[in-house]
């Protein structure tokens, strides 16, 4: 049965995903004069954190970056990334109306590859910060997606705050938006809905139910993915 629901949040919360991609350009650019294409980043490094999208980036044009060239490029993309959220954050459809229906049910985590301070930026602009009850970030976990670090330590987090509940993996389901994300919940063990916000249906097939956006399927639609 459905004890937990697990968010990723660019991509399902908030239309970020284009803003993520800008400021990778941009910066990979100046910094180190490397290009990168819309086609590159969605087949290879959309979900990424970032150390992780600059390390492969990087690595796939022969360049090796040293541990203090990552924090200042992670550095750089923090701030920019604060102002041209500031301007053109975007919730998506139907996610405040979800979020708040799953929380009266259910314990809610996000278990992302962005920031803490940018998740905590995007879940104060939709107004749905109080209805979680852990966030697991890029800071959090050894290993970004599609290891599946992010989904095993936010069921941790649930399972230490609620101890009476012994939320196992195979009772959790996890929203995403990106074939990383689907690769991620699939190796925590944990069944996933899969939103079409960043890649077509057939992209996602992987996982166990597709749909548009949030505004496109109800709570008992997934609950429904766990009756057998």
């Amino acid at each position: 049965m459905l004890k937990a629901v697990l968010f990723d949040c660019d991509g399902v919360i908030a239309d970020t995903e284009r803003i993520h991609f800008g400021l990778f350009r941009t910066i990979l650019a100046e910094e180190l004069g490397l290009e990168l294409d819309w086609a590159e980043y969605l087949d290879r490094y959309l979900a990424m954190d970032d150390r992780g999208c600059f390390a492969a980036v990087a690595r796939a044009r022969g360049r090796a970056l040293t541990e203090n060239d990552l924090r200042r490029l992670i550095a750089k993309k923090t701030e920019l990334y604060k102002k041209e959220a500031s301007r053109h954050l975007v919730i998506l459809p139907g996610v405040v109306e979800f979020v708040m229906a799953a929380a009266q049910k259910y314990p809610l985590a996000v278990a992302s590859g962005a920031l803490r301070q940018e998740v905590l930026m995007v879940l104060d602009a939709a107004g749905i910060r109080p209805y979680f009850d852990g966030i697991v970030a890029a800071e959090d976990v050894a290993n970004g997606k599609p290891a599946p670090d992010a989904y095993l330590k936010a069921m941790a987090v649930l399972n230490a705050k609620f101890s009476g509940k012994g939320i196992r993996p195979e009772e959790c389901l996890v929203i995403e938006d990106s074939r990383h994300g689907v690769a991620s919940a699939r190796a925590a063990g944990m069944k996933c809905l899969a939103l079409s916000t960043s890649y077509p249906a057939e992209a996602l097939s992987a996982a166990d139910k597709t749909v548009a956006n949030l505004a496109a399927v109800r709570l008992s639609e997934v609950e429904a993915l766990f009756a057998s």
